[in-house]
């Protein structure tokens, strides 16, 4: 189905649950790589931009970001409605799974197998990562603070976690605070 502007869009409340409990199902370990490849390039339901502003937006509302972006998502096609179908068909099967994994787990957890397997699955996870990041990039060459502004935020941010370990909390409330002052600055410049 498509909206008036031609876009591609969830035909009813239960293509968008199943789409996001498919959706939900793919994600072990890190989800950013399955949904930017579900919504934007498989169903076309979000542009890479909007993709990138909305992920954005759910990093810094509280709680999983996955969900917060389904949570947008929903609401923009159905409403309060939308919303709610979003959420639960990201939640309701791989609540189940987790719980079978959890009691396999607690049966299984000290097997060195099983322990190896899990830190192989950490290495993957980090590399879908790293692969969207980059596949996402070409989004930022539109934004309004220019590509070298753009790129300085994203290495101030990687040297705050990742070199002086700062709590992510103060990273983003700092670097994404200066992005967001300056951003607003550059658009009031062009009007």
């Amino acid at each position: 189905m498509t909206d008036p502007t031609g876009r591609p869009r969830p035909a009813s409340l239960t293509e968008l649950f199943v789409a996001l409990t498919l959706l939900a199902l793919q994600g072990f370990g890190g989800v950013l790589a399955v949904v930017q490849r579900e919504l934007v390039e498989r169903r076309q339901w979000l542009t890479r931009e909007e993709f990138v502003e909305e992920w954005a937006v759910a990093q810094v509302m509280p709680g999983p970001n996955v969900i917060n972006l389904g949570l947008m998502l929903g609401h923009r096609y159905f409403g309060l409605r939308g919303a709610a179908v979003a959420v639960a068909g990201l939640l309701a099967a791989p609540m189940v799974i987790v719980l079978l994994l959890a009691y396999g787990y607690s049966s299984l957890g000290d097997n060195p197998h099983v322990a190896g397997a899990l830190r192989g699955m950490g290495a993957v996870a980090a590399g879908l990562i790293a692969a969207t990041g980059i596949k996402l990039a070409s989004a930022l060459r539109a934004h309004p603070l220019g590509m070298a502004a753009v790129v300085a935020a994203g290495v101030a941010t990687f040297v705050g976690i990742v070199v002086l370990r700062w709590p992510l909390a103060w990273v983003l409330l700092g670097v994404g605070g200066l992005s967001c002052v300056g951003t607003w600055f550059k658009l009031g410049a062009r009007e």
